[in-house]
């Protein structure tokens, strides 16, 4: 296999790999009030980059990155034994 050959079968493999990893991303929409991009693109967030693209989540970057705050009450039980008596020179602790 010649150099040439080798760089159109490398550029034919990685063209034909781009659509699967590019439907693949998650572009969220960036609000803002200027819009630089070309007409029919507006501002995307990818990987938190900025760019022109069409976004195909309805969150934004912002509000997927968010974690929710879940609140759980907890109770801790403690056992009632008494007092616990630990003699110098003995190996265990007992409640007394």
């Amino acid at each position: 296999m010649t150099y040439k050959t080798f760089l159109a079968a490398t550029a034919v493999a990685l063209a034909a790999a781009m659509p699967a990893s590019a439907s693949d991303a998650k572009l969220f929409p960036y609000h803002s009030k200027e819009n630089y991009c070309p007409s029919g693109l507006q501002p995307v967030v990818y990987g938190g980059e900025i760019s022109c693209g069409q976004p195909n989540q309805k969150m934004t970057y912002f509000q997927a990155k968010q974690h929710p705050v879940t609140t759980r009450h907890r109770t801790v039980k403690r056992a009632s034994h008494g007092r616990l008596i630990c003699p110098i020179g003995e190996k265990n602790c007992y409640y007394q």
